[in-house]
């Protein structure tokens, strides 16, 4: 989960125009779905403000994507009913239901409304019903990439909704339906609005990447009067240029591995876009992969990690894996983690197998003791901390391109083009130079552990572009 944008109890809130606190969880794709919303509210007139007690109504948007996250959104709701108690909930818990009621409805009877995923147009409506729109809502000046709830130097751009893959653990079509591809034109006029607000890392995310414009039939559309097809090669290729322009880096989030990837990896060889593959796996035991519904086997994925590391040598690969779906045996599970010490991926993540209700995983027979379901995340992670670990030592004597997140006490923490924010792993540099968030700076790395690298500046010279 991404941190929650959430109101404090601290701040003062101006009275001259209707205020509106957001709370936001859940995935990148539901915080832009929230910046959507703040950013027509603010276009409009309302004032957004970071107190409970200064807002005259609060937007929760939630996420409900497996147990624990539907336990913290529940809690958010109540907190913000308790500090406030004119409340508004969106997002994908607002689609779950219990018993045949709205799940949020029952637990919180006295919120003002409810609506599902990626419905801002409703939730609009809902906030003008309960809180009036100012007459004039012009004055308040909105930069045309909208408001970010991200730091000033990167932002999520998101270029379709929902998915139609039906994965069986899986119950996110449920809530946000089938695959909605943004024109191309609308996704990069987004992406040159962002950069020349000053954004130096553009961060692609969907359901599903690397079908984009499968439901439109890839129809052309236009980009600064060209004619381009709506289709994931065309999109790295113009988000590239446009990046390029602007001295800024393009990285690819949750990226299938269809055969067509193939032809994205030559474009992160030449520049175009970051060497890095965020590529959801899963598992890689063809019998699990098949009860989980998934579009790939674990062979073929070997095949193509390795012939997209003979087209970029520097790629770096991160992928997501579930330990201890129903079903699972020891054998299938060891295959995995063979699977692992083949693949030498480079950052990995894994979940203990959670039922989520609605997921057709539920009726599946071979359900593993939470015990053991964890247990296996353990060993999981312990054998990918030494391949990252060893993959990460190869890095030492080295010289990174690192854009700056944060300024330290020694230096700054910032990321390599292998380091998506808040999943990835940092550079810490040392270094008494003046630097500024959102700068790009070359360092030579002197050390390294299972998930960071260390490091000073290479050069005496600062440089601000990647």
């Amino acid at each position: 989960m991404t941190a929650p944008t959430r109101p404090t109890r601290k701040m003062a809130a101006s009275k001259t125009a209707p205020t509106v606190g957001m709370v936001s969880l859940g995935c990148p794709k539901a915080l832009v779905d929230s910046e959507r919303i703040v950013t027509q509210l603010r276009a409009e007139g309302y004032e957004m403000v970071g107190s409970y007690e200064g807002a005259d109504l609060v937007i929760v948007n939630t996420c409900g994507f497996i147990d624990s996250a539907v336990q913290e959104s529940l809690e958010a709701i109540g907190e913000a009913l308790d500090a406030n108690g004119r409340v508004i909930v969106t997002g994908c818990l607002g689609a779950r239901r219990e018993g045949g009621d709205n799940l949020v409805a029952k637990v919180h009877p006295k919120v003002l409304a409810v609506t599902g995923p990626h419905a801002a147009d409703e939730v609009l409506a809902h906030v003008h019903q309960h809180l009036p729109k100012p007459h004039d809502p012009f004055t308040d000046l909105v930069p045309a990439a909208g408001i970010k709830l991200t730091p000033r130097h990167y932002a999520y751009l998101k270029i379709s909704e929902g998915c139609n893959h039906r994965c069986s653990f899986c119950i996110i079509p449920s809530m946000r339906g089938d695959l909605v591809s943004r024109p191309i034109g609308e996704v990069v006029r987004e992406a040159e609005n962002l950069l020349r607000q000053g954004v130096k890392e553009l961060l692609v995310i969907s359901q599903d990447t690397s079908a984009y414009g499968v439901d439109v039939r890839y129809k052309l559309d236009f980009v600064g009067g060209r004619a381009v097809r709506t289709r994931m090669q065309e999109l790295v290729k113009e988000l590239g240029a446009a990046a390029r322009s602007h001295g800024a880096w393009v990285r690819l989030h949750y990226v299938y591995p269809y055969p067509h990837v193939d032809d994205i990896v030559p474009l992160m060889a030449d520049g175009h876009v970051l060497p890095y593959l965020d590529v959801p796996f899963q598992h890689a035991h063809p019998e699990v992969l098949r009860r989980m519904k998934r579009p790939a086997s674990g062979e073929k994925n070997i095949e193509r990690i390795r012939a997209w590391r003979a087209l970029c040598p520097e790629i770096t690969l991160r992928s997501t894996f579930i330990a201890g779906f129903p079903g699972e045996t020891e054998a299938q599970f060891q295959y995995l983690l063979d699977f692992l010490g083949e693949a030498q991926l480079d950052r990995v993540g894994c979940f203990a197998y959670s039922p989520v209700e609605g997921a057709a995983a539920n009726a599946l027979d071979g359900a593993l003791p939470d015990a053991v379901r964890e247990e296996r995340r353990a060993r999981f992670m312990q054998v990918q901390a030494a391949i990252s670990g060893a993959r990460l030592q190869r890095k030492l004597g080295t010289v990174q391109r690192v854009l700056i997140d944060h300024l330290t006490p020694r230096g700054a923490l910032g990321r390599s083009s292998a380091d998506a924010p808040e999943i990835d792993g940092l550079v810490h540099v040392t270094t008494r130079r003046k630097l500024a968030v959102g700068d790009f700076i070359d360092v030579r790395i002197e050390r390294a552990d299972e998930h960071d690298l260390f490091g000073v500046p290479a050069s005496p010279a600062k440089s601000s572009t990647p």
